[in-house]
C-alpha cells in the first residue's frame, strides 16, 4: 500500500510539474487566441473570363479589410472585353460572389459572362439585344453575369436570391444568372 501511495504522490507531483508550463503557455497565448478568433475570415473568388480565357484565384479580403492589389487584379479580369476598358468593381459585389460561391463547396471557379461594361458597349448591346438595360449596373461595376460549370443554374439563382443583396436575374436559355448590388429585385 505504501508503494502505491508513493507512486500516486510521485505521479501527482510529476503531473503538476508537467502541467505548469502548459498552463503558463496557455495564459500567455490566451490573448492571442482571443484576438485570432476576432479576426474575420478571408474572402476568396475563383474566376474564369469566358471571353478572354483568363482565370484568377484571389483572396480579396483578409483581416477585416479589402486588399487593393487583389481588387486591381479582379478589376482587370472583369474588364469590358470589347474595348479592354477597366473600371473599379464594387467590392460588395465581390462579397456577394464569395457568399454565393461558398454555397457550392470550396469556392468553385465562377465563369464570368459579363462583368464591367463601358457605357459605349452597353449602349450598343442595349440597341441590338433584348434584355440589356439602358442604364445597366454593369456600367457602374455593380453587376455580374455568371454560371458555375457542373452546378445547377436554378440552384445558383435561388442561392443568389437568398442573399437579398441586390438584383438577381435568371437567364436559363443563355445559361447565366445576373447578380448586382443595386436594390433588391428578382426576374
Amino acid at each position: 500500500m505504501n508503494q502505491r501511495r508513493s507512486f500516486l504522490k510521485s505521479s501527482a507531483v510529476l503531473a503538476s510539474v508537467l502541467a505548469a508550463p502548459a498552463v503558463k503557455a496557455a495564459s500567455k497565448t490566451a490573448p492571442v487566441v482571443a484576438q485570432a478568433a476576432a479576426v474575420p475570415n478571408e474572402r476568396i473568388v475563383r474566376l474564369y473570363n469566358t471571353h478572354t480565357g483568363e482565370s484568377l484565384r484571389s483572396i480579396f479580403w483578409a483581416e477585416g479589410k479589402f486588399i487593393p492589389d487583389a481588387l486591381q487584379d479582379i478589376n482587370k479580369l472583369l474588364r469590358d472585353h470589347r474595348n479592354n476598358k477597366i473600371a473599379a468593381i464594387d467590392p460588395q459585389l465581390l462579397v456577394l460572389l464569395d457568399k454565393v460561391s461558398a454555397h457550392f463547396g470550396d469556392h468553385p471557379t465562377v465563369h464570368i459572362i459579363s462583368g464591367y461594361r463601358s457605357p459605349e458597349s452597353n449602349a450598343k448591346l442595349h440597341a441590338n439585344t433584348t434584355g440589356v438595360a439602358k442604364h445597366s449596373l454593369h456600367t457602374e461595376g455593380q453587376a455580374i453575369d455568371v454560371r458555375i460549370p457542373g452546378k445547377d443554374l436554378a440552384r445558383l439563382h435561388k442561392v443568389a436570391m437568398a442573399q437579398k443583396a441586390g438584383g438577381v436575374g435568371y437567364y436559363p436559355d443563355s445559361e447565366f444568372v445576373h447578380m448586382d448590388v443595386g436594390r433588391v429585385r428578382y426576374w
